[in-house]
């Protein structure tokens, strides 16, 4: 069994959880299905010298440009990065874009790396890029390859720099982690053997917010990923958790229990300025800010089952949102504030869903049986959320549209909580 309304089960005081005993550290095995029409047919052809290195970096980008559901890969068909660049060969194979590139290792252990995008059709460079880095941080590069096509095909910021965070359980110890936004290069910000839950970057991008029962109940706590510092910011009476953050970080909503029901207030980042904003007979949790700062939407029971409502910050009557089937929770806004994700349950299954606000148009993005805590990436073209394959929680991605789907499978540990992180400062 899967608890996919975990905080509100909390906030009723019922504490379920069937993770399986496994180890934290594990490696990843990347599935991609699915696709649909209309994509931008792209190739990425293998790099020169990539072979000798332990990453191939035309691999990866192929893989962040695929996984975004923008692009149809181009297989290369044994055409390479050599130049000069064979257009019509290209051309020959369907691919609109073209990138190509090298790699050198240097006397100092370093690598550098070279490459450029090609408008196939008109034979002219769109865009390129070079730098040199150690072979740690060759995945980085990749990925910073991926952004600079992404963007220069869409004119929309790339987001496979980015990072996510998510909780991992081994035995009786769970694991607070922040990894790349695929998955790999997990590390751990705290280990316990109480439960963590509800992880919420700060907009910055440089705190996680996150319900802690180390204490022997919910606490909210914010912790600094730099310095691995952090503080309580809500330790009231009863059952403090849910948070999530303003879109400015000066504020977190969280869910209490102070007053009886369980409850949506407001507090400083900093843990000061109490102030209750829901006032229902249910309980009401799961909060998330619009990108402008003036609503909240929630997940309530006040109808009689768990419903999506929306409410504005200054408190007031809250509008509810979902009205098909009879369980809709976990809300969380896209980027643009248009849209926003949720689980929802049909036929028995717990899926992904996404509604359109202006029209209140609802569409499934997954058929999975057990899926639980989505979010969009910060360009709101993708989805993570986690889903449960042979009782064990996974990674797994959608493209905003439902038609690309992607599965990061840990060969060991049960991971749940996943929450997508904040586009870099860079840009």
């Amino acid at each position: 069994m899967v608890i996919h309304m975990r905080n509100f089960l909390y906030c009723t005081g019922v504490f379920l959880l069937l993770w399986m005993n496994t180890p934290l550290q594990a490696a990843l095995d990347i599935e991609i299905f699915g696709g649909g029409a209309n994509r931008m047919p792209i190739a990425v052809a293998p790099f020169n010298g990539e072979k000798g290195l332990p990453q191939d970096i035309s691999a990866i980008v192929s893989a962040d440009l695929e996984r975004s559901g923008i692009f149809k890969l181009v297989d290369p068909l044994g055409l390479t990065s050599q130049e000069p660049v064979s257009y019509v060969d290209w051309l020959g194979r369907g691919a609109s874009a073209l990138v190509i590139g090298s790699t050198s290792m240097l006397p100092d252990g370093r690598v550098d790396i070279q490459f450029r995008l090609l408008d196939v059709a008109k034979q002219v460079q769109l865009t390129g890029f070079s730098g040199t880095v150690t072979i740690e941080q060759l995945r980085a590069f990749a990925h910073r390859i991926a952004d600079i096509v992404y963007e220069a095909l869409t004119n929309e910021p790339g987001v496979f720099s980015t990072r996510i965070a998510f909780v991992r359980k081994q035995g009786s110890r769970y694991a607070l982690q922040v990894s790349d936004y695929d998955g790999f290069n997990a590390r751990s910000l705290i280990e316990y053997t109480e439960p963590i839950i509800s992880p919420a970057w700060s907009p910055d991008g440089s705190k996680i917010a996150y319900t802690s029962f180390e204490k022997k109940k919910p606490v909210v706590y914010v912790q600094a990923l730099a310095t691995r510092e952090r503080k309580v910011v809500a330790n009231f009476k009863g059952s403090n958790s849910a948070p999530a953050w303003s879109p400015d970080g000066g504020k977190l909503a969280v869910v209490l229990t102070l007053h009886g029901g369980s409850q949506i207030y407001l507090i400083n980042a900093d843990g000061s300025g109490l102030q209750r904003i829901s006032q229902s007979p249910g309980i009401d949790t799961e909060p998330s800010f619009s990108p402008d700062g003036k609503w909240l939407i929630f997940t309530s029971d006040r109808g009689g089952s768990p419903q999506i409502y929306r409410m504005p910050v200054s408190g007031g009557a809250a509008e509810r949102l979902t009205f098909e089937g009879d369980y809709n929770v976990s809300p969380r806004y896209s980027s643009d504030g248009k849209r926003f994700v949720y689980i929802h349950r049909n036929s028995g299954r717990f899926s992904v869903a996404v509604q359109d606000l202006s029209t209140r148009q609802m569409q499934l993005l997954t058929d999975s049986s057990f899926d639980e805590s989505p979010s969009f990436s910060p360009n709101s073209r993708m989805v993570l959320y986690t889903t449960e394959v042979s009782g064990r929680g996974i990674l797994s991605i959608v493209s905003s549209d439902g038609q690309t789907r992607s599965r990061f499978s840990q060969e060991a540990g049960d991971v749940r909580e996943a929450v997508w992180g904040p586009l870099l400062k860079q840009r």
